[in-house]
């Protein structure tokens, strides 16, 4: 299990690949977890999100970005995003990775960047998630988070379960829209717990923290013993449906997705589309091995 995780992981890094992947469109399953390569394919997949009542945190995705130029482009790019959530009048934000555009390229050219696009979001009542990286992009992220945060209102980050630090963190932001996640990367015992079980517990610890604290709580998980044992908690402590809701990735247990949206609970589903898809197909190939059948068969079919 943890070697083909690494694999999948190094894999992911690999940028000639994903430069290759380009060209080839949606190929070894990846159709099954990206919404599409473009605005119009990716926006039809939310519009049937939205007719089961659920909502959409859209990704527009890109990798290995090392030049101003590059991330220009990738800002462009979530700007045209942005404003076609408003033109196509969907229930819908935007999920957002700093080194997308910039955050390793200049940390002050990044920061313009985001602004400019926080503060379009803001003016389409949208709300922008910053998405976390791995541990090296941590600090940067929430450094930038409170800059934001000074000015504008419509934005937040993620907290992942793994590390020793975001107890911490998610007490530091108890009044930001948080979405809070186990964490997909893989970091050190110096700053991580290694043991499932020892992430599972934390994770537990967060949400209830983050559900008693006034910030909107996004619960992203597709665990099915961690959904139920929320349920039970918020039962318990009298928590409003409207304070908190559940996120699982496009693809992934779409049918509980459903099924909870009819419960009553506030559900998400996060929707990467782009050209772009390989690296992240690759790291979702890395958190379920099982996924690797999807390509297999795609592979095969071809």
């Amino acid at each position: 299990m943890g070697v083909t995780k690494n694999f999948f992981i190094a894999l992911s890094k690999n940028q000639p690949l994903n430069s290759a992947a380009k060209k080839w469109g949606l190929k070894l399953g990846a159709g099954k977890v990206v919404a599409g390569t473009d605005i119009a394919s990716m926006m039809q997949s939310v519009k049937e999100l939205n007719a089961n009542g659920i909502s959409a945190t859209i990704d527009s995705l890109g990798e290995f970005v090392h030049t101003k130029e590059e991330a220009t482009k990738a800002k462009e790019a979530i700007l045209e995003t942005l404003e076609s959530i408003q033109v196509y009048g969907v229930n819908a934000h935007m999920s957002v990775k700093l080194t997308q555009i910039g955050l390793d390229v200049d940390f002050d050219f990044c920061l313009k960047n985001i602004q400019e696009i926080v503060a379009a979001a803001s003016r389409y009542d949208i709300f922008i998630n910053l998405d976390m990286e791995d541990y090296n992009h941590l600090q940067q992220t929430l450094d930038i988070l409170e800059a934001l945060r000074t000015e504008y209102e419509n934005v937040g980050t993620v907290i992942q379960a793994y590390l020793y630090r975001s107890e911490k963190d998610v007490e530091t932001l108890k009044n930001v829209r948080l979405r809070l996640v186990k964490g997909a990367y893989k970091e050190s015992a110096e700053v991580s717990f290694q043991e499932k079980y020892e992430v599972d517990e934390n994770y537990l610890k967060l949400i209830k923290i983050h559900l008693r604290s006034p910030g909107f709580t996004s619960i992203a998980t597709h665990d099915h013993h961690i959904i139920e044992k929320v349920k039970a908690f918020v039962k318990e402590e009298n928590i409003p449906l409207n304070r908190f809701e559940f996120q699982m990735l496009y693809g992934f247990r779409s049918e509980m997705q459903k099924d909870l949206a009819k419960e009553g609970y506030a559900f998400t589903t996060y929707v990467p589309f782009g050209q772009d898809w390989y690296a992240y197909y690759m790291r979702r190939l890395a958190e379920r091995p099982q996924n690797i059948n999807l390509m297999l068969r795609s592979m095969i079919s071809k």
